[in-house]
């Protein structure tokens, strides 16, 4: 569903003191779907097209955490080794990781982000960001603040997981 810059008006998102409670979604499902549809439309905007959102979550976590090895990306992206493998065999062609002798343990590799991998994720979340920032400021000063406060309190509720 493609984002229309309109904000739905049907019965079952707006609230209103004649609404019966048995029609109006709870508060955790219309945030959910919100949230939901509003990170998949933010994870379109992509430096590059060529890269599946899972390659890009690779080179994002390689950013944040640096080198690791391919079994600590799997786990990680919690799918299975040889699935990983292909993802990296497919970055590594596209020059975005190198594989790198692990320094304790020979038998081992680390995967590293290169200087195109990292030009990457910063263009790439520079997008997601600059996309985001033009919705935001077509908001109202009030909505803006309104959705800054949930902002503080998402990190509230995922600091205390």
């Amino acid at each position: 569903m493609a984002y229309t810059g309109q904000v739905s008006t049907s019965p079952a998102v707006i609230e209103s003191p004649a609404s019966t409670p048995a029609r109006r979604p709870s508060l955790a499902i219309e945030l959910r779907s919100a949230v939901l549809q509003l990170a998949r439309r933010i994870r379109q905007e992509r430096s590059d097209e060529a890269i599946t959102l899972s390659q890009f979550a690779v080179l994002a976590v390689l950013d944040h955490h640096g080198p690791l090895t391919p079994r600590k990306l799997a786990d990680h992206e919690q799918i299975q080794p040889p699935s990983m493998t292909r993802t990296l065999t497919a970055l590594a062609d596209k020059g975005y990781v190198v594989k790198t002798q692990h320094p304790t343990d020979r038998r081992q590799v680390l995967i590293e982000l290169t200087e195109s991998g990292l030009g990457i994720v910063k263009e790439t979340r520079h997008r997601r960001s600059a996309w985001l920032s033009r919705r935001l400021a077509k908001l109202e000063p009030e909505q803006r603040a309104t959705l800054a406060e949930a902002a503080r309190i998402f990190a509230i509720m995922n600091a205390a997981q």
